[in-house]
């Protein structure tokens, strides 16, 4: 089918969930000059209104493209050995403290060259894509040095070029001590706040900077002084917190404006009142949850209390969620966090894309930017209700569709 943000694309007959909820009935979408520009319903639709447009489909259920807002997919090397490890009765913290965990991808990824990078990581996004993924966001992490943060964000960067879909990345040099820095946090910590996040703004690298506030990663007082310096350079703010142990990380976060709060499984009740206020999202990563085999629910009743919107995300890297599937991660936040599928749908489209700052993606509304997924199922509940590849009929980025089947 070809496609340009110049053809007028009609689709007729959908079910369509608009990133928060499903219309009471069929709907025509019409898309011109990569926006959605005209909704209507099937029962009172005039073709004229849509003159000269191109029908695109007939049927099937429409979403927003999803936006996967949690990602580590820019690593070398696998971490399948510490997969055993942890069935053979090795902890996580364990693995960790031993040099395993985030450090062994360290080292893989250190030893990489950027086109090596490119190679290694496009499988896992052509993955994501092929489930609907039109925006992502990406993470750094595995560098821990200025010269390797940096160059794991111009990866990132070059998969955006590479294929039809939008990147945001994130800067993460506080994900883990390196080696060379042993009994050195706060040294560190003045790396990144001194160094790397001026050096990433400075080339326009990322778009945020995010923490690992937990006991085998930063403390508190340490994330702040790298939030004020991504204040001071105009960087947004993301955490992982209360993932293992609740240290206050996504009040804190949530203090200065963050964005999202990621992972919360020992997410308190002050904790969610700070981020309600804040307008801080909740990013539940049960792909982690499920791989870990955890049994500390994040505090969904809560969250749900208090008003604060929850998205749902992948969180795909090489130890604790080596799993590109995102229509999976719907599934798992119903059956592990007891999401409905209308909440796991729209923290995969709306609510992920306020996770990133892009409230305007994630939507099927008239002028938004036209990211959609045709579905050849029959109502959007399957999408979490059944773990099954191959469902995407099309799939439209920016007003092009970039595959048809």
């Amino acid at each position: 089918m070809a496609s340009s943000q110049t053809t007028r694309w009609l689709w007729r007959n959908v079910t369509l969930f608009d990133g928060l909820e499903q219309l009471p009935e069929a709907m025509a979408v019409l898309v011109e000059q990569g926006r959605v520009a005209g909704l209507w319903p099937e029962s009172g639709f005039d073709p004229s209104l849509a003159g000269g447009a191109q029908e695109a489909a007939n049927g099937g259920v429409m979403t927003p493209g999803l936006v996967d807002c949690h990602t580590h997919l820019v690593y070398a090397g696998d971490r399948a050995g510490e997969f055993e490890m942890r069935l053979e009765g090795a902890s996580y913290e364990a693995i960790a403290r031993a040099g395993g965990g985030i450090l062994s991808s360290v080292r893989a990824t250190r030893a990489a060259s950027e086109d090596e990078l490119i190679a290694a990581s496009l499988p896992r996004l052509d993955a994501l894509l092929a489930d609907g993924v039109t925006t992502l966001e990406i993470k750094s992490g595995y560098g821990l040095s200025v010269a390797d943060e940096l160059k794991m964000l111009r990866v990132a960067r070059r998969l955006g070029e590479l294929r039809p879909v939008r990147v945001l990345t994130t800067l993460l040099g506080a994900h883990a001590l390196p080696p060379e820095y042993a009994g050195r946090a706060d040294d560190y910590v003045s790396l990144v706040c001194d160094a790397m996040i001026p050096a990433a703004a400075r080339e326009g690298l990322a778009d945020a900077v995010d923490v690992f506030c937990e006991g085998i990663g930063f403390s508190p007082a340490q994330c702040e002084r790298i939030y004020q310096a991504a204040q001071a350079h105009g960087l947004a703010i993301k955490a992982h917190a209360e993932q293992l142990s609740n240290l206050g990380g996504s009040a804190l976060a949530a203090s200065y404006g963050a964005l999202s709060a990621d992972h919360i499984e020992y997410l308190d009740e002050a904790g969610v009142q700070a981020m309600a206020e804040a307008g801080t999202v909740a990013v539940l990563l049960p792909g982690a949850f499920h791989v870990l085999r955890e049994t500390q629910l994040p505090p969904i009743e809560l969250l749900r209390q208090y008003g604060v919107p929850m998205a749902v995300a992948s969180d795909a890297n090489p130890g604790t969620s080596p799993i590109c599937l995102p229509t999976l991660m719907a599934n798992l936040a119903c059956t592990l966090f007891r999401l409905t599928p209308r909440e796991a749908l729209a923290g995969m489209t709306a609510h992920g894309a306020r996770a990133l700052g892009l409230p305007e993606l994630g939507r099927i509304v008239v002028g938004a930017p036209a990211d959609l997924c045709l579905w050849d199922i029959q109502q959007p509940a399957e999408l979490a209700y059944a773990v099954q590849a191959g469902r995407l009929r099309q799939r439209v980025f920016n007003g092009v569709v970039t595959y048809a089947r």
